[in-house]
């Protein structure tokens, strides 16, 4: 913001009431007038009030404009303070009213950190006062903090861009990594799976073996055969053994008593 605004804004009115008398309405003067008092007087909310009254009696009030640009830049207001400056530039009738209404603007933009729209804005203030050191100062710090602004972004763009490629990096060791694992689960689930086999091959050859235990053999009879053959033999035996004491029994000499 320019160091004598305040000269600035009587000096406005001055001209607005001798020279600008027939051009901007009266009431319009006089209501600019007042918010310039409560300007002064640091009652910015009253200033703003004049103002607005003032701009709505005659549109085409640039001091008005200007005024209340700078009322809403020292309150805070720097978003309204941008379309306000804007607004009197567009109404400016001279090269200083453009030159001012520029270096504010610019003041506005760098407030904002947005130092390509100040570059701009002190660029075009100096075109309609080339001799201004202060706009020629500001202008060359906005471009410096431009510059390092650019610089910044590249250099953290750069970064974004590392940390991209390190995260690609990461992940395709990750799958790499995992894919490590899941072949070395599939290779232990398939040895268990080979052993499961060879355990269940076994336990199959055993049952064979305890199938063939109890099958008889070729040309061999079973424990139970036997037993049923020689049960068969000792009736058989017992048979011919009672047919045998029968014959003895039919064939024993009968001793007759002697007759004496």
């Amino acid at each position: 913001m320019k160091k004598n605004y305040k000269t600035l804004i009587i000096l406005f009115s001055a001209i607005n009431v001798f020279a600008q008398n027939n051009v901007i309405d009266k009431t319009s003067n006089n209501l600019t007038l007042d918010g310039n008092v409560e300007f002064i007087d640091k009652n910015l909310i009253q200033a703003e009030s004049f103002y607005r009254k003032a701009i709505s009696k005659d549109s085409l009030n640039n001091i008005a404009s200007y005024n209340m640009a700078n009322s809403f830049y020292k309150s805070g207001f720097n978003k309204e303070a941008i379309n306000e400056y804007k607004s009197s530039i567009v109404k400016a009738k001279s090269k200083e009213d453009l030159h001012k209404s520029f270096h504010n603007l610019g003041d506005a933009f760098m407030k904002n950190k947005d130092y390509q729209n100040a570059v701009n804005a002190f660029k075009k203030a100096l075109l309609n006062e080339p001799s201004d050191d202060e706009t020629r100062y500001n202008y060359a710090l906005a471009k410096e903090l431009l510059k390092n602004e650019q610089k910044n972004k590249k250099k953290d763009d750069k970064n974004k861009d590392k940390n991209k490629d390190d995260k690609k990096k990461d992940d395709k060791n990750k799958n790499k990594d995992d894919k490590k694992k899941d072949d070395k689960n599939k290779d232990k689930n398939k040895d268990d799976k080979k052993k499961d086999e060879k355990k269940e091959d076994k336990n199959g050859d055993k049952k064979k073996d305890e199938k063939k235990e109890n099958k008889p053999k070729p040309n061999q009879i079973s424990p139970e055969q036997l037993k049923n053959l020689l049960k068969a033999m000792n009736n058989e035996e017992k048979k011919v053994q009672e047919k045998v004491n029968k014959n003895k029994i039919k064939g024993k000499p009968v001793k007759n008593k002697k007759d004496w």
